[in-house]
């Protein structure tokens, strides 16, 4: 593990011939340029930076939406700012002088409109495909994550890059997520030349992070169920923005990779680190009463994401670190991004409470957790259908 750098960020290793990001044998006729979409967001922008510190790009073009300027703050100097909709067909005016596309815009925030949500991802992603395929943009290079896996109890420890998928589509972010896959291998076929790369992260942490999995640890105590065995994974965003920069300037990468720091964390480690106590309950309990709570509208995740802190789904990334890239972050430092991150909310299933709420739960801490604290909120919402 490598020190962090001298402006407190890191640069993911790699392992080029010679000192060049380009694969051995390949010869360009001119400098690549890379676009890249949601380039607002942390993400965007740290693959902006991370394309400046490979220098495999002669040209890069953070793509925006069309309105207030961005705070640019984070992008390297020569970056080029290019104004875009994503989910307007004439994208592809936007595309015409870019060989590679690295679409980052995915919405993985819990209090979005699963429609708009949905909307925003899958429409957006087809969008992309479609307008890069007709701007002649020769690789696109998708976002997902891990999820699309599934958390089964059965799952291999690690899970390899050419496992099934095996998650369920029930109208969440892993739906929205197994589609975007389903498109990013459809458009190769519908579009000859074009090249698609995916890449799968382990659980996303750092700045500007908000995720049913970040908002896990806003609890007052970590919900476990009983007779399981989770295992954490985590991606930091600089090692996520990384690979997704290394994915751009590797021609020779297609296809779907696997994105996470190496090994894994025990629930007992998560609780040392942490320093939260766990709140252990039946697993039908549990998930029944998740069920309840999402159709009363009154968490926004469903019941099939406590799946995921149940099973594990551990990923290795070892066909990403064969064609020469290393994540920086270990587990433990991705997870302590994620508790800096986290600090000073509180959640109940994925829910953000207001501070009344929350003052209320964190009173209860000793004997309660977050989900026992939303009873009250069913029983309130069972008073009112009767009045």
């Amino acid at each position: 593990m490598s020190s962090p750098a001298d402006d407190g960020k890191r640069t993911a290793r790699l392992r080029p011939a010679d000192g060049d990001t380009r694969p051995a044998g390949h010869a360009r006729s001119r400098p690549l340029t890379v676009a890249v979409t949601g380039a607002s967001g942390h993400v965007g922008a740290a693959v902006l930076r991370h394309l400046a510190e490979y220098g495999g790009a002669g040209r890069s073009i953070g793509l925006v939406p069309r309105g207030p300027k961005p705070d640019r703050a984070e992008w390297p100097a020569g970056a080029v700012q290019r104004s875009a909709d994503l989910l307007d067909p004439s994208l592809a005016e936007r595309l015409s002088d870019v060989d590679v596309l690295v679409h980052t815009d995915l919405d993985t925030s819990p209090d979005t409109d699963p429609a708009e949500r949905t909307r925003q991802n899958v429409r957006g992603t087809e969008t992309v495909l479609t307008a890069a395929a007709a701007a002649g943009v020769r690789r696109v290079i998708l976002r997902s994550s891990a999820m699309v896996y599934g958390a089964l109890p059965d799952n291999p420890v690690p899970i390899p890059d050419s496992a099934p998928l095996r998650a369920v589509p029930d109208g969440s972010l892993v739906a929205d997520l197994l589609e975007i896959e389903r498109l990013g291998r459809r458009a190769p076929r519908a579009h000859p030349g074009l090249r698609v790369t995916v890449l799968r992260p382990a659980i996303v942490t750092g700045p500007g992070v908000d995720t049913v999995f970040t908002r896990h640890f806003e609890a007052p105590r970590l919900l476990v169920a009983k007779d399981t065995e989770p295992c954490w994974q985590f991606c930091h965003l600089e090692d996520l923005a990384s690979a997704l920069a290394f994915a751009a300037l590797h021609e020779e990468l297609e296809g779907a990779y696997n994105v996470a720091s190496p090994g894994w964390l025990s629930q007992e480690q998560i609780e040392e680190s942490s320093g939260l106590r766990r709140m252990e309950l039946p697993a039908g309990l549990a998930l029944g009463a998740a069920e309840r709570l999402h159709r009363l509208h009154l968490t926004p995740a469903p019941a099939t994401d406590l799946q995921y802190v149940m099973h594990p789904w551990a990923v290795t990334s070892e066909r990403l670190e064969a064609a020469g890239y290393a994540a920086e972050y270990a587990n433990e430092e991705a997870f302590q991004a994620l508790l800096d991150e986290v600090a000073g909310h509180h959640a109940a299933l994925a829910r953000r409470l207001g501070k009344k709420d929350a003052a209320a739960s964190l009173g209860a801490a000793g004997a309660t957790v977050a989900l026992v604290g939303t009873a009250a909120l069913v029983r309130r919402a069972r008073k009112k259908r009767r009045t």
